[in-house]
């Protein structure tokens, strides 16, 4: 019986699997709604002394989204409060969705991609991965990958996508 030979593996084709760009920390978010007074407006002695009595250790290695999910106007001010008090953690965070925070996180991670090793090399994009904003991330990493390869394909290798080729 004839050797079963990996043409793939063969081709030198690098496969990339978007999945390695979710994001592994634990995604919290921060609703301020919450600390409304009459769920109008937000009163800053007692944001303030919400402030102080939260533990804020406990989004120590996390990822945080602020945001609000009802109609107020939440003063920049506030943002800034909590933002300073993350700061003595190790927490990414932002003000935003989190969409927002996500794509912040994918992001991040494509852009420590290494790059010397995709220098004029041919690479797939795996199709069908398992992230959140795929059309986002694939973007980004396109945005990020392009200058350094020879070619860039989308899909599975037994049937690619052609996106970039260098001339």
């Amino acid at each position: 019986m004839a050797e079963i030979v990996n043409k793939i593996k063969d081709s030198g084709l690098i496969q990339l699997d978007m999945a390695d760009f979710k994001p592994s920390i634990p995604i919290l978010g921060i609703d301020l709604t919450e600390q409304l007074w009459q769920g109008l407006v937000l009163r800053e002695k007692d944001f303030r002394a919400w402030i102080s009595s939260n533990d804020w250790s406990a989004y120590d290695h996390t990822a945080v989204y602020i945001f609000c999910s009802s109609d107020a106007i939440i003063p920049t001010w506030a943002y800034m409060l909590i933002g300073s008090e993350l700061s003595n953690y190790s927490v990414y965070f932002l003000v935003g969705s989190k969409s927002d925070l996500e794509k912040r996180l994918i992001e991040r991670e494509i852009r420590n991609l290494d790059l010397s090793k995709f220098k004029d090399q041919r690479v797939i994009v795996k199709g069908c991965s398992d992230i959140p904003n795929p059309d986002f991330a694939s973007t980004a990493l396109v945005a990020h990958i392009r200058p350094v390869v020879k070619s860039l394909m989308y899909g599975e290798p037994c049937s690619t996508v052609p996106i970039y080729k260098k001339r």
